[in-house]
């Protein structure tokens, strides 16, 4: 699949994507990963796709309004999605160029003659760029659903919460790129070191200081596609991983010597975070339950020379370790995701109250579950990727109440438009 142009590329993500339950970013990788581009082409290829599956919604509604009730089959509702975001939300595409490539990819892949009729919706929308774009932008007021690409009972809930004004930011939030954060390896370099490699290897940099995070191990990269083929990367010189991930392991507070649970470890970033701050001297019992992902949290721990580390599944370790106490305990536990609607692209359409709710009550087996394995005066803490209160505040409350042996030093969530990182949760509990 060599040399191909990323909009053929994107394409395919997207009509697998359409045929699959997996997420596209799964589907997207797959791909990048068995396809020779250029940087550049790889980023563009990247951006249609997020950017066609984030506005999926406003893209229906378009497409509706110059072809009411007529249906498409994939292909070519796909190739006029692609033509329609590159129009009116990537400036740097012509016009033609859009139109151009749509049909081109609907009279390859959809026999039937479709190709005229992508062609004269575009053109029409070509036409109109400017007075589209205004009438989106008043959408985003009148019609936050359609117009910022949202469903409405998730904007329904984030008003009667923060309101109209500090929903709308987090609606625009969800809808940009995610930047690149990185966090230095101190167990195979240093940040002299690394942001050295950096420069030689043509990334630019800013160190980002994050208060809820004592060491100055964080910093932005420049967004390119490819990092992970970097030898600095290679090396373990650095894990991508945004800062807001790190306020649990801060509270953790993990020290050399220390014996630590990592609950829900997979893919690594908190376990081999956590290895960092023991130096490797003290023991880290990391579980997941899916085989794909442990393997994935090894290759990681491997590549960042973390030797403190044995993993497992969770039915192992009942069998292994029963009655085995740690000195803290970590729960990240999984969730709605809807604090990294901007990384996880799917998640918006995938949610549901239901399955928020559902969500919880996991989560709160899993809690009650691990607070098991912590030793009397031992730490135990919480933390989730959600902004919902069923799965954060609510549930530890739900908790509590469940389990008088704990208390709760503190808590904090992480707002994306306040903090300008991911949406996080993080709650510090001991056990008494």
């Amino acid at each position: 699949m060599a040399d191909q142009k990323p909009r053929q590329i994107a394409f395919a993500v997207l009509l697998e994507r359409a045929r699959s339950l997996r997420h596209t970013e799964d589907i997207l990788q797959k791909h990048l990963d068995r396809t020779v581009m250029k940087p550049s082409d790889r980023a563009l290829c990247q951006e249609i796709v997020y950017g066609v599956v984030r506005r999926q919604r406003t893209l229906d509604w378009l497409v509706e309004r110059k072809a009411p009730g007529r249906r498409q089959v994939p292909s070519v509702r796909i190739a006029l999605h692609m033509g329609l975001y590159q129009l009116l939300w990537l400036d740097r595409i012509p016009s033609h160029a859009a139109v151009h490539e749509a049909v081109e990819l609907v009279r390859s892949n959809s026999p039937g003659g479709r190709s005229g009729f992508v062609n004269a919706v575009l053109r029409r929308y070509a036409t109109d760029r400017e007075a589209t774009r205004a009438l989106l932008k008043t959408l985003e007021e009148t019609e936050p659903g359609i117009g910022t690409s949202h469903p409405d009972w998730m904007i329904r809930r984030w008003q009667a919460r923060w309101g109209v004004e500090a929903s709308r930011k987090l609606l625009e939030w969800n809808n940009q790129g995610a930047p690149v954060f990185a966090r230095i390896n101190t167990l195979k370099s240093n940040a002299e070191e690394t942001t050295l490699r950096w420069t030689a290897e043509g990334i630019q940099f800013e160190h980002f200081d994050c208060e809820w995070f004592s060491e100055k191990w964080v910093y932005r990269l420049q967004s390119i596609a490819g990092l992970q083929n970097l030898e600095s990367f290679k090396k373990g010189f650095f894990y991508i991983q945004d800062p807001s991930t790190l306020l649990s392991v801060q509270w953790l507070d993990p020290r050399p010597g220390d014996s630590v649970l990592d609950f829900c470890a997979a893919p690594g970033g908190k376990t081999t975070c956590i290895a960092q701050r023991l130096r490797n001297q003290g023991l880290i019992l990391a579980l997941d339950p899916d085989v794909d992902r442990l393997e994935r949290l090894q290759e990681n721990c491997s590549r960042m020379g973390v030797t403190c580390a044995t993993t497992m599944r969770p039915d192992q370790f009942a069998g292994k370790h029963i009655g085995h106490l740690f000195d803290k305990v970590l729960v990240d536990a999984p969730c709605s995701n809807t604090g990294v609607l901007r990384r996880r692209v799917d998640v918006r359409w995938r949610l549901s109250l239901d399955s928020i709710l559902s969500q919880a009550r996991d989560q709160l087996a899993i809690l009650s579950k691990a607070s098991e394995s912590v030793r009397p005066r031992g730490t135990l803490v919480y933390s989730t990727c959600s902004l919902e209160p069923e799965e954060n505040r609510e549930l530890v409350r739900r908790f509590l109440a469940d389990h008088p042996g704990f208390c709760l030093i503190k808590d904090r969530e992480l707002s994306p438009v306040v903090e300008g990182v991911d949406g996080a949760y993080a709650a510090l509990l001991l056990r008494t």
